[in-house]
């Protein structure tokens, strides 16, 4: 490796690269809107022209930035899914930042980025324009500050701390699904702190949680401000809070049953992927499957098993950060109350799959030596081997999908 590749920044930015040259190769392809783009796309434009209230189930800010994507490039294909190439590399640059700023290593960093832009969902979510792509990419960073702030002296601390108490708010700006994220960071700070009380040094716990609150509350709060501006039914600061409640009561609403729908217990088995697309389009049948690469989100859970066990024999806080991300991020959603499931529910945990990989083989580096580097081939396979059903690429014709389709579920 080149000596400029041994330093984090480098070689993070290295990564973010590939990763982003990945994301935008054929990014208007298709041409037709693709899924839940039904939707978010038409709300932007909407949004954009700020015509009045629309897509009212969710916040503002994702359907904001896709219109900011249009204005910038055009009511095009690549207008519509360019940030969210960004959203996608900021994940993958976010897992190396959490994972450099916990272990120190590069290796597991490198390990972890790459696991996740090998993992599928985040390559598939980075070339359409929805929702969890921007909500996800705004938790990782969020993660990352609040970390890098537990390695800052003096007012950094509380800088770093603020930054990702405005990221996480601009999470749940994007999805309520990030919100309880900022209880999990709150949670965290209060059993770090007891553990260790030189963590995020100058700032105790009471100051640490009042900031967390305040701020990502007001940061949601003011991702709203274009719907003040609309030409019809502008928002009111005396409707902002019970529009809220409007929002909930649309998100809680019993829907009719749909093709793709499954429960929230076989995301992590793989089990109902979701076509997002497979119809003939741009002058050739085209698919794409939003599936989750089975070497990461099979082995994904043996390592969370592993981090949960190791942490349980030893309590090494590394083990269990890792297991508990994944445990609290999938945990989450036997509680939320809506009344049908989706797989792209599972992208944010799925994430959280490559840390805890990373950190297991970092852990356990001595008795798995290079089974890393095993790991990353198989799935980089597996990502070759699925890429034209990813990707959109041409098929040779209606039957094409059948080639991947390893369980009778996944049609």
């Amino acid at each position: 490796m080149p000596d400029i590749l041994r330093r984090p920044l480098p070689l993070a930015l290295l990564i973010a690269l590939v990763a982003e040259a990945l994301f935008l190769w054929r990014l208007s392809v298709p041409h037709i809107l693709v899924f839940d783009e039904t939707h978010y796309v038409p709300a932007a434009r909407k949004l954009l022209a700020l015509a009045g209230p629309t897509n009212i189930e969710h916040p503002l800010l994702a359907k904001t930035l896709i219109a900011a994507g249009i204005a910038l490039f055009g009511d095009n294909p690549f207008g519509w899914r360019f940030l969210s190439t960004l959203a996608a590399t900021a994940v993958v640059t976010g897992v190396f930042a959490i994972l450099w700023l916990g272990l120190r290593r590069l290796r597991p960093a490198a390990i972890g980025a790459i696991t996740t832009l090998l993992g599928f969902t985040v390559f598939v979510q980075a070339r359409i324009a929805m929702l969890d792509g921007f909500m996800a990419a705004f938790v990782v960073a969020g993660a990352a500050s609040l970390l890098w702030a537990m390695r800052g002296t003096g007012a950094q601390v509380v800088r770093r701390w603020i930054a990702g108490a405005i990221l996480l708010g601009l999470a749940t700006a994007c999805k309520w699904t990030a919100a309880p994220y900022v209880a999990f960071a709150g949670v965290a700070l209060i059993l770090l702190k007891r553990r260790r009380p030189d963590r995020w040094s100058g700032l105790s716990v009471a100051e640490g949680l009042a900031l967390l609150g305040a701020t990502s509350i007001l940061t949601y709060f003011l991702t709203f401000a274009p719907a003040f501006f609309y030409t019809n039914d502008p928002l009111t600061i005396g409707r902002l809070v019970p529009f809220q409640l409007t929002m909930f009561q649309q998100q809680t609403q019993v829907l009719p049953p749909h093709t793709y729908q499954s429960s929230w217990w076989s995301w992590p088995l793989d089990i109902r992927p979701i076509w997002y697309l497979y119809e003939p389009v741009d002058g050739a049948q085209r698919g794409i499957l939003l599936v989750g690469n089975p070497v990461v989100l099979w082995g994904g859970l043996v390592a969370v098993a592993a981090c949960l066990i190791g942490w349980l024999r030893i309590r090494d806080v590394r083990l269990g950060c890792a297991a508990g991300l994944w445990i609290a991020g999938f945990g989450i959603w036997p509680a939320i109350p809506k009344s049908l499931g989706f797989f792209y529910y599972y992208y944010l945990p799925s994430i959280w799959l490559g840390i805890a990989i990373a950190v297991a083989f970092d852990h356990w580096r001595v008795r798995l030596r290079y089974w890393d580097e095993a790991f990353l081939m198989l799935a980089a396979g597996l990502f070759i081997h699925f890429y034209p059903i990813l990707s959109a690429a041409p098929l040779a014709g209606p039957r094409s999908f059948e080639r991947w389709m390893w369980f009778s579920s996944w049609p």
